[in-house]
């Protein structure tokens, strides 16, 4: 197959034009950079469905955990209602809760991160 040098040149200058027309012009990433995601370190606990996460098991009750908080395997970190069900997300590790990721009442999605463990 042989390749056109006219439609070769005709792409660089419009490159070049692109390239000139943008000059001063900040373009920003929506995407997480590397370094934010090198950051998180420790064992993640992702929702395991789509719902609304609660941290304690009734409104103005005590929250299941806290940062600082050492916890098993197996305990719950919060409860994600989804359609009318409570369904207790349990820790997957031994571990001390480093950042809860979401807040009292907020919705989640599927394998969103919700809590983050040493």
């Amino acid at each position: 197959m042989e390749i056109d040098k006219k439609i070769i040149v005709k792409l660089i200058q419009a490159l070049e034009d692109l390239k000139k027309s943008l000059k001063g012009i900040e373009i920003k990433d929506n995407e997480p950079s590397i370094d934010e995601e090198i950051e998180i370190s420790g064992t993640i606990i992702k929702s395991p469905i789509v719902g609304t996460a609660y941290l304690a098991p009734e409104p103005g009750g005590k929250k299941f955990v806290e940062v600082g908080k050492k916890i098993k395997k197996g305990d719950t970190i919060m409860i994600v209602e989804a359609m009318k069900t409570m369904n207790h997300v349990p820790s997957s590790s031994d571990g001390i809760v480093k950042e809860i990721c979401v807040e009292d009442g907020q919705p989640v999605e599927f394998d969103q991160k919700i809590a983050i463990l040493d």
